[in-house]
């Protein structure tokens, strides 16, 4: 099957074109763009496009890649070894299978979303080159080794945090997501609002995108800010003139705490909507 996005998904071409060379190459396919554009919705989009299972990876700072293969619980085996349970005598009791174990032994061609990956130490993706080259691992403390039957569906998310190492980068398929242009916003705010009032959409995207384009803004607001504004504006049920006749002198938009995540973009709008009274 080939993925040309869903009925809640607005996939542009170029990323149906990456989605599909990836599945066909099985090779992970490593998804970067600015926060809030649909990068982790992606791999649940895939999944139930392709029918299959979803195993979610999320790292933090704090993970390590062999936590994705497996962990042994020496601890826990030295309390029950203390208690006398003979569960210690078996090894296996203690190992706790990671998300890699479960995409490579599901009984199901899984799609494993491994996400946010730059979060994680440098040396992260180092450690998983040979596990996701060769879709295999070995368990040290039984002997035995877990391969894949069928390489699974990866996806891999960055926020470009951090640069990833070239030997990572080589066996991905590499993908960019690009802010959307109007018209493929127009389409997501459809997907997401059905029937909207086209006037609304108009004003508010006029306005979205103006707030994007003021200078030095430190974080600009992305596609899931600008769905929270929408159902902000609709439940409040803003009048269409706040929009249509903005104030140059109150620069900063309504309900601007869906779209401003700072206080220095907060502060930079108030100066511009102080500059334009003097000037008025």
């Amino acid at each position: 099957m080939r993925f040309q996005g869903t009925s809640s998904y607005v996939a542009t071409d170029d990323l149906k074109v990456a989605v599909n060379a990836a599945v066909t190459l099985r090779r992970p396919l490593l998804v970067k763009g600015e926060p809030g554009t649909g990068k982790t919705v992606l791999a649940h989009e895939i999944a139930g496009a392709l029918g299959a299972p979803l195993i979610e990876w999320h790292v933090k700072s704090t993970t390590k890649a062999h936590q994705g293969l497996y962990e042994y619980d020496a601890v826990a085996r030295l309390r029950d070894g203390q208690l006398g349970d003979p569960r210690v005598h078996d090894i296996a009791n203690y190992i706790r299978r990671g998300k890699l174990w479960d995409a490579f032994t599901s009984p199901q061609l899984p799609v494993l979303l491994i996400d946010e990956i730059d979060k994680a130490d440098i040396e992260f993706p180092n450690d998983l080159l040979q596990e996701l080259d060769r879709m295999e691992f070995h368990v040290y403390e039984t002997g035995e080794t877990v391969a894949a039957a069928e390489r699974p569906v990866v996806v891999i998310t960055s926020n470009n945090e951090k640069e990833l190492p070239d030997a990572f980068l080589r066996r991905c398929f590499f993908h960019y997501i690009a802010f959307p242009d109007r018209s493929t916003m127009e389409r997501i705010v459809e997907v997401h609002f059905p029937g909207i009032q086209r006037i609304l959409v108009g004003k508010a995207l006029d306005l979205f995108y103006d707030v994007r384009d003021v200078p030095g803004l430190k974080k600009k607001p992305s596609t899931s800010e600008l769905l929270d504004w929408l159902k902000l504006l609709l439940h409040e049920d803003m009048p269409l003139d706040v929009l249509q006749n903005r104030d140059p002198t109150k620069a900063i938009p309504p309900l601007h705490g869906a779209l401003l995540k700072n206080e220095q973009d907060v502060m930079l709008f108030e100066r511009l909507a102080f500059m334009a009274r003097r000037k008025s």
